[in-house]
């Protein structure tokens, strides 16, 4: 079958809850992918995140296939040694003290959320807690997940949705204290919105809601699904500013492109909230994911993947900031590292086609946006590459 008749069959078989693109991958090499037809593309997408890697990576696929000859799953009633290990380096890679493994980073927000509200239960016995989240966030599209994604468009077909959660107004210190109360359990925040625009947050913003989340006995939640993992520059973009998270999330790139994700606690609040019972899952954590978390780690000190990160991502930002002074319709640059995007005074989907016809991949973030979220491997060549064809495509 070629690549039209595989879409039909998809278009008669699958939900449609995806407006796909009009394209079949079959494979992929390093910061390249191809479709069934052999067609290369530069990828600036990378699953969205996942394949911070890149493709096709030699001692990761080595590390999978030896893990899938021993066994896959086993369930949480038993240890499993990848598992162990996974857990062991990702604690001290994110500098937090336990870690549950899901199978997403909307699993990862549910888990979280569900801790925030133990804990405060907990603490006084009551079920009435309110979450503060803010405007244009994305945290999944679970139902938990979908209660502190700031998007009502995302949320009115589905509410009632849990607890009572408050919007505030993303680097908007003022904003987040007009809303907390004696019932205010948890914030929550992406370090970097992704899809609400690529915001990363200000310093005296995040430093500010951190210190009234120790002044109130607040639980601060910081979802680094999206940019975490070294995109922004760090092990985490939280790792950049005087804060430390009671609860963070991580999914995406931490399984290297298998489906894993993870929520990891204090120790604080590790002791004083979930119990045997409150939460689990029959996959996460399963040997196969573990083996994925655990090679994945291993890469990225021994590629030293953060230090190019930092190198490669401020060559990509003067190389975007270029391009924004040369169009009239790009109104804002903003970013960290290699997760940065283009805001335009129009929808972008003209030029994210474009694009694809001409062998690179983009993403938007919103209708007006061009996102940039390339495997973390990705050299000033790759950059030199994607910005040509995006001239031509503006």
């Amino acid at each position: 079958m070629n690549s039209k008749e595989y879409i039909e069959l998809a278009e008669n078989k699958l939900l449609h809850t995806y407006n796909r693109y009009q394209i079949v991958f079959d494979h992929g090499d390093g910061v390249y992918l191809y479709d069934l037809e052999g067609r290369k593309y530069l990828d600036f997408v990378c699953g969205i995140g996942v394949y911070a890697l890149g493709y096709n990576v030699k001692e990761y696929n080595d590390a999978l296939k030896d893990q899938i000859d021993k066994i896959l799953h086993t369930s949480n009633y038993y240890y499993n040694v990848p598992a162990i290990k996974a857990a062991d380096k990702l604690t001290k890679f994110a500098g937090m003290d336990r870690v549950f493994f899901t199978n997403s980073g909307a699993e990862a927000i549910e888990g979280a959320l569900k801790a925030a509200l133990k804990y405060a239960y907990n603490k006084d016995g009551c079920n009435d807690h309110e979450i503060i989240a803010f405007d244009h966030s994305f945290h999944g599209r679970t139902c938990g997940a979908l209660a502190v994604t700031g998007k009502k468009a995302y949320r009115e077909a589905f509410e009632p949705l849990i607890s009572k959660v408050n919007f505030a107004e993303f680097n908007d210190l003022e904003s987040v204290k007009k809303l907390i109360n004696k019932k205010t359990c948890a914030i929550i925040m992406e370090t970097v919105q992704g899809e609400g625009g690529i915001y990363p947050a200000k310093k005296e913003f995040i430093e500010g809601v951190y210190r009234l989340c120790k002044e109130n006995d607040i639980l601060l939640i910081l979802d680094e699904i999206q940019c975490g993992m070294g995109r922004c520059g760090s092990a985490y973009a939280w790792h950049a500013f005087d804060v430390r998270p009671d609860i963070m999330t991580t999914a995406k790139a931490v399984g290297g492109g298998v489906p894993v994700g993870a929520f990891l606690l204090t120790e604080r609040v590790a002791e004083n909230s979930l119990v045997a019972g409150d939460h689990g899952t029959t996959y996460g954590g399963n040997a196969l994911a573990g083996a994925a978390i655990d090679k994945t780690l291993d890469l990225f000190e021994s590629k030293h993947i953060i230090d190019n990160v930092n190198k490669v991502g401020e060559y990509l930002y003067a190389e975007l900031d270029k391009i924004a002074g040369e169009y009239a319709d790009i109104v804002d640059h903003r970013g960290k590292g290699l997760m940065q995007g283009l805001e335009f005074d129009h929808p972008v989907a003209d030029i994210i086609n474009r694009a694809l016809e001409k062998g690179l991949v983009l993403i938007n973030a919103g209708t007006n946006i061009v996102r940039f979220l390339p495997p973390l491997v990705i050299t000033k060549e790759n950059v030199d590459e994607m910005t040509a064809i995006l001239r031509e495509c503006i």
